[in-house]
């Protein structure tokens, strides 16, 4: 969905950035061709590999000029290679709106003594520095008297927190990657810590999660899934790009349970997407050939883009088509769930993981997604903190298997019999997930077929603390 803003932002970056002017002579493009918005879809895609990559980071920036104020960030992604994005206040500006979009609403929005529990990383990875920032321009811009933690990827200090500080404050908000934050409130829970008394708020960033996820963390901690809780769609590349809202939420909680309305809103794909929002002013997205595309500006302008992430994007009256052509109205359904209109004026983006963020098992493609909802059953929960890796190996005839490492919860101790419960439920699932596990089940022995492997938490062979959760893992 491409307005004229990003028109002018390409024509813009063509004149003024030594690098995107390169690329495009470099594919005999004429900038001076790319009159309107039709003409914008001939435009080359870039990319980290294509575009970033291949220039000196000065080329990349307005004008070629380093010499100015910028913040510096870096991510490996999955080559393991650092690369360093830099960005400039803008970023935090436009995500500052998000911040305060959140805390206009949900429980305890009354009670403004709010304290902030930030545990995203706070060293050269975006997430932490970014959100710390938005907030404070959040805060001061609203004059909202909020406080903020900056614990950073660190249990001990949001425990200690959540159980001397935050009872003084009439709302508590925990900021973190999903499965940390799953691990902050499982422990806080067996702390007999009141989560539900401390009217605890949850943002997330970094990777999509399932809404059984959500009604997880909301039961113990009294969250509100549409209003309490909201996960970001950023990156490093240019910052908060987009964001779920009451309605977004909504919306992805009706079509789980509705398979006409998922394949509407979705199409044919086995996962469940994060659906989000964003503002055009601010970012545009495009699908190409199901890959997600993005045009923004930041010290390095991004046109045409492509962030490595398949998915689609839609406006509001087309969401309200795929409710009418599944028998429903959108509009009735907002209204009876409580949800005003104040988001339609933002588009929707939905996202999910690249394929390169699964397994292929003797021709299967097996997604995390497959299990991580396994380990969130009541039966399981108890044991195992939900954070796993996933690898296919071969054993000494030669024959591939999937091998699940597992992370037990603190002081948990293996036994036959959970070995038996955990891997009956994991083969359970993948044989209701994928057809494909299902079908090859009936000619091979599955118990070869999958192999567990448990391991103590914090364990510094696949669950080390202070870095992302590694779902998938090549054979090593």
């Amino acid at each position: 969905m491409i307005t004229k803003r990003s028109l002018g932002l390409f024509n813009h970056a063509a004149a003024n950035v030594p690098a995107y002017a390169d690329f495009l002579k470099e594919r005999k493009i004429e900038p001076g061709s790319i009159k309107t918005t039709r003409d914008f879809k001939h435009v080359p895609i870039t990319s980290k590999k294509n575009y970033l990559q291949q220039y000196p980071m000065p080329e990349l920036l307005w004008r070629g000029d380093l010499g100015r104020p910028l913040i510096f960030c870096s991510t490996s992604g999955s080559t393991g290679m650092p690369y360093y994005f830099a960005r400039d206040e803008k970023l935090s500006w436009q995500y500052s709106w998000l911040v305060e979009d959140f805390l206009k609403h949900g429980q305890g929005t009354k009670q403004k003594q709010v304290l902030v529990i930030l545990a995203f990383g706070m060293g050269v990875w975006i997430g932490g520095i970014i959100t710390l920032r938005a907030f404070e321009i959040a805060l001061k811009r609203m004059d909202y008297p909020a406080s903020i933690l900056p614990t950073g990827y660190n249990k001990a200090e949001v425990i200690k927190a959540l159980e001397r500080l935050s009872p003084q404050f009439g709302q508590t908000i925990i900021i973190g990657y999903p499965p940390f934050v799953k691990e902050i409130v499982d422990e806080a829970v067996r702390r007999q810590i009141d989560l539900k008394k401390l009217k605890t708020r949850l943002i997330f960033a970094a990777e999509s999660f399932s809404e059984n996820f959500r009604d997880y963390l909301c039961k113990k901690t009294g969250a509100n899934p549409l209003f309490d809780t909201l996960n970001i769609y950023g990156t490093a590349d240019i910052g908060a790009m987009a964001y779920e809202t009451p309605m977004s939420i909504f919306i992805r909680r009706q079509s789980v349970d509705n398979p006409t309305l998922f394949k509407n809103i979705f199409g044919q794909i086995g996962k469940t997407p994060t659906l989000a929002q964003y503002n055009p002013r601010f970012v545009e997205f495009e699908a190409v050939d199901g890959e997600v595309v993005l045009s923004g500006n930041s010290a390095v302008p991004l046109i045409r883009y492509a962030i490595g992430d398949h998915g689609g994007v839609m406006g509001y009256k087309a969401m309200s088509r795929a409710f009418r052509k599944s028998g429903l109205s959108l509009e009735k359904e907002l209204s009876r769930a409580g949800l005003g209109s104040e988001s339609k004026t933002k588009p929707f983006v939905f996202v999910y993981e690249r394929s390169n963020f699964a397994v292929s098992l003797v021709g299967m493609i097996i997604y995390p997604e497959y299990i991580k909802e396994t380990l969130l059953a009541p039966e399981l929960s108890p044991y195992f903190t939900g954070k796993f890796t996933m690898i296919t190996r071969f054993d000494k005839q030669h024959n591939q298997y999937l091998e699940v490492n597992v992370e037990l919860q603190d002081e948990v101790k293996t036994s036959p019999r959970l070995r038996a419960l955990a891997k009956k439920a994991i083969r359970q699932s993948l044989n209701e997930k994928s057809s494909e596990f299902a079908e090859v089940s009936k000619t091979q022995d599955t118990r070869k077929l999958l192999k567990l492997v448990f391991w103590p938490q914090n364990h510094p062979r696949y669950f080390a603390t202070g870095v992302k959760q590694k779902w998938v893992v090549q054979d090593s």
